[in-house]
C-alpha cells in the first residue's frame, strides 16, 4: 500500500469533500469516490502531514447519505479535512 499525503481538498458547495489533492503529484487531484476504492482495496493509504499536529490518516465513514473520507477523530478539532485550502 502506498502512502499518499493530501494538502488540499476540494469541495462542494455545502462543503463535502469532493476530491483530494497534492499540487505536483501524478495522482492529484484525487475525485472522492476514487480515493474511497483506493482506501478501501488496499491500493493507497491517504494521509494529512499536519505542521503543528500529528499525521493523520483519511479514512471511509459510512453516513447517512454514503460514504464519505475524514480524518481519525483525536483531541483536537484543528485537523479536519475541512481545515485544508481548495484545490
Amino acid at each position: 500500500m502506498a502512502k499518499r499525503y493530501v494538502r488540499q481538498t476540494g469541495k462542494d458547495k455545502d462543503g463535502d469533500i469532493t476530491r483530494l489533492c497534492n499540487s505536483g503529484q501524478p495522482w492529484s487531484p484525487r475525485a472522492k469516490v476514487d480515493a474511497i476504492r483506493d482506501i478501501e482495496n488496499g491500493t493507497h493509504e491517504y494521509c494529512v502531514n499536519w505542521t503543528h499536529y500529528p499525521e493523520t490518516r483519511i479514512r471511509v465513514v459510512q453516513g447517512p447519505n454514503g460514504k464519505y473520507l475524514r480524518t481519525d477523530r483525536d483531541e483536537t478539532n484543528k485537523n479536519n479535512l475541512d481545515d485544508l485550502p481548495d484545490c
